[in-house]
């Protein structure tokens, strides 16, 4: 009788995340996060098995899915975790994916039939073809054309004012709202601490700002009703699930709470002090950020580094309250002067914005 034993071959984290798609970044990300565990040698290097790469497999599944690291690990662990609202945000986004590509099959078969006919096409219609078939893509190049789309002038059409009421409402975006209201047969919108602002017409279910270069696109459900909104701007599509007035009306009050008590979000002034230091060396932690910020972070990196290596060492960090959008913002001490900090988290606690300007 023989029995054969096969040793598992153990990868390094460089290995690893080379054969998994990954940065090495992203698996400290992950360990950090509870959700794999590397066998440590001697000299405490990390070395990751079969169990690590099956499990990093699964993880990549389930982001794929949408789920935050949150609530990866607490499935993960075998705990509850509260997807409803992820589902319903990933149900709108497919909602709509599978509407703009019936709309893009639609305008194939119309372009198609024109040049059959021997018609000339026009430019429009190739730039909307292009448009309603990139949405999804989040490349350099596809975000580069989005922005030129989103910035290019609008023209304010006349639809019928009686459809204006079926998008008053509330709706979800991440850790904001969008309240759209309808005044004197004018639809305005107001997003969780900004000021109210008109929205105008492009046609049925689409809007544009005129004070921004913004556009608001109104989804519909397999019945036509209105279920939810999708923002478009800085060269990216951003979904908000229709809620109750109840669920709006919760979260602005917690935002009111934090903002007269002054209280930061948790952990903030160290997650402050990690940003600086990742700029500081000129390089930001993209994945623990929004798409739309690890992009503007990527090219404003190495005009923040310059001013802060201006500015000299870090000598200490000062909290001074919670803007109405919800906001940490803090007073930075350098060896060489002051600077203001501010920075907001998505739901999933990666960064969704971050400012810096001079201190006042």
């Amino acid at each position: 009788m023989r029995n054969d034993i096969k040793e598992e071959t153990w990868l390094t984290a460089a290995q690893c995340a080379k054969r998994i798609g990954l940065t090495v970044r992203a698996l400290r990300l992950y360990e950090k996060n509870g959700l794999i565990r590397p066998r440590r040698t001697g000299k405490n290097w990390r070395l990751y098995g079969a169990d690590e790469i099956a499990r990093l497999n699964e993880i990549l599944t389930l982001k794929r899915l949408g789920l935050s690291l949150q609530h990866i690990a607490r499935l993960l662990a075998g705990q509850a975790a509260d997807l409803d609202r992820m589902l319903s945000v990933q149900n709108l986004a497919l909602q709509e994916q599978l509407g703009r590509t019936q709309r893009s099959l639609a305008v194939v078969d119309t372009l198609r039939a024109k040049i059959t006919a021997g018609d000339i096409l026009s430019i429009e219609e190739l730039l909307k073809l292009a448009k309603d078939t990139n949405m999804t893509d989040i490349s350099p190049d596809t975000i580069a054309w989005r922005r030129y789309e989103q910035a290019r002038p609008r023209t304010e059409q006349k639809i019928d004012p009686t459809l204006y009421a079926a998008y008053q409402g509330y709706y979800l975006l991440d850790r904001l709202a969008y309240v759209i209201t309808v005044r004197d047969d004018r639809v305005f919108s107001r997003l969780t601490g900004q000021a109210e602002l008109e929205i105008f017409p492009e046609d049925i279910d689409r809007f544009f700002y005129k004070a921004v270069q913004a556009q608001l696109t109104f989804t519909r459900n397999e019945n036509g009703s209105v279920s939810g909104l999708v923002l478009h701007q800085n060269g990216y599509e951003q979904a908000a699930p229709r809620v109750e007035e109840s669920v709006v009306t919760a979260l602005e009050d917690t935002l009111a709470e934090r903002i007269r008590s002054k209280r930061p979000v948790e952990n903030s002034k160290n997650l402050l002090k990690e940003i600086i230091d990742q700029h500081q060396r000129g390089e930001p932690d993209c994945e623990r950020m929004t798409p739309p910020l690890a992009t503007a972070a990527q090219e404003q990196s190495a005009t923040i580094k310059a001013d802060l290596e201006r500015m000299g060492p870090l000598k200490d960090i000062s909290f001074k309250g919670v803007t109405e959008g919800g906001w940490d913002v803090y007073d930075v001490s350098f060896e060489k002067g002051h600077m203001e900090w501010s920075f907001v988290l998505a739901e999933d606690g990666k960064f969704s914005g971050i400012f810096i300007r001079p201190s006042l």
